[in-house]
């Protein structure tokens, strides 16, 4: 089964500071952990080739357990593609000793002019069976909304 988790938002801010806002440590750290969770990058290379790493924490892991301890994901992200201002294209490994959340899964972040500003398919390809899809999009599109009230108003 080839799973495509997607999520999207017109944003009122131009491409390249959308775009900008994708490729800066303290802007992921600020926008990127969904609802629930905050997020620390420990290493940083912006670049084709380069990537990060993120720690993510649930504020509460009762009811969401995380894949790399009781109250974290971690995750490897790898910069596959960067193509200013219209795409970034992630590989991102989670760290875990659970085989359901193993694998290479693949973020394309689209940019696209919009009237108002600039829409932002999240598209997520090879997602490991271990994420549940509903929680995933919704996971999404809630960072997509924390980058919104990120950038708005900053172009």
């Amino acid at each position: 089964m080839d799973r495509i988790d997607r999520a999207s938002l017109v944003i009122e801010a131009p491409p390249t500071v959308v775009y900008d806002a994708l490729l800066d440590r303290q802007s992921l750290e600020a926008w990127l952990p969904p609802d629930g969770m905050r997020g620390r990058i420990e290493l940083w290379d912006p670049r084709p080739g380069g990537g990060f790493r993120m720690v993510l924490t649930y504020l509460d892991s009762t009811d969401s357990p995380g894949k790399t301890s009781a109250a974290t994901d971690v995750v490897d992200v790898g910069f596959a593609e960067l193509v200013p201002p219209e795409r970034v294209v992630q590989r991102a490994v989670f760290e875990s000793d659970d085989p359901s959340y193993a694998g290479t899964m693949t973020m394309t972040w689209h940019l696209a002019a919009a009237v108002s500003g600039t829409e932002v398919t999240v598209t997520a390809t090879d997602v490991p069976p271990g994420i549940d899809q509903a929680v995933h999009e919704t996971g999404i599109a809630s960072s997509l909304a924390n980058l919104a009230s990120y950038v708005e108003g900053r172009g």
